[in-house]
């Protein structure tokens, strides 16, 4: 057979079982996030409701055996990489997401290093309380000189984040058409 005739050719039985043991492996992995992390994934209705009821039964025994294979039966109809996609973000190996938050965690150190940092935070972000991520910053140098847990320098680095995600569209295509 030439290639483009493998090529037109349907997939072997092998390769169809391999297919729906890695969509079945897709959904234990739905499975065994936090019922908060899977509400934040975009998925048919019929799937997260699966999902959940997987999530409920705590013993491994037939009946949850067969719930996986149900899950991974329905993630057939659903396009998977949208959900490897979001369980990649959610498992923080998303390149642009690890480092979007070490461009955070810079910019908290160099906030602390220099409180001229807060005034360039503040032109990047007009709705910044300026206020109270100066208290926290002082907060967070007091903490660190005293060697107490680091609370203010973990709430500046969750402001932070908020701000970033509220400046960032959630979708790249919305930055271009006009409002």
């Amino acid at each position: 057979m030439s290639t483009a005739e493998e090529e037109s050719a349907p997939p072997s039985k092998t390769q169809r079982k391999r297919a729906m043991e890695e969509l079945q492996v897709l959904g234990e992995d739905l499975v065994a996030l936090p019922a908060d992390r899977v509400r934040k994934i975009e998925l048919p209705e019929d799937l997260r409701a699966a999902v959940r009821e997987a999530q409920r039964m705590t013993r491994h025994d037939d009946a949850r055996r067969r719930q996986m294979q149900f899950i991974g039966r329905l993630m057939r109809d659903v396009d998977p990489e949208p959900i490897r996609e979001a369980l990649a973000v959610v498992r923080g190996e998303s390149a642009e997401d690890t480092a979007r938050l070490h461009r955070l965690e810079r910019l908290r150190a160099d906030l602390l290093a220099d409180e001229k940092v807060l005034y360039e935070i503040a032109s990047g972000s007009p709705s910044i309380d300026l206020q109270q991520l100066r208290s926290l910053r002082r907060a967070a140098l007091l903490e660190q000189a005293q060697g107490k847990p680091p609370r203010s320098y973990r709430a500046i680095f969750q402001l932070l984040k908020e701000l970033d995600s509220a400046d960032t569209p959630a979708d790249p295509d919305d930055e271009l058409e006009p409002p």
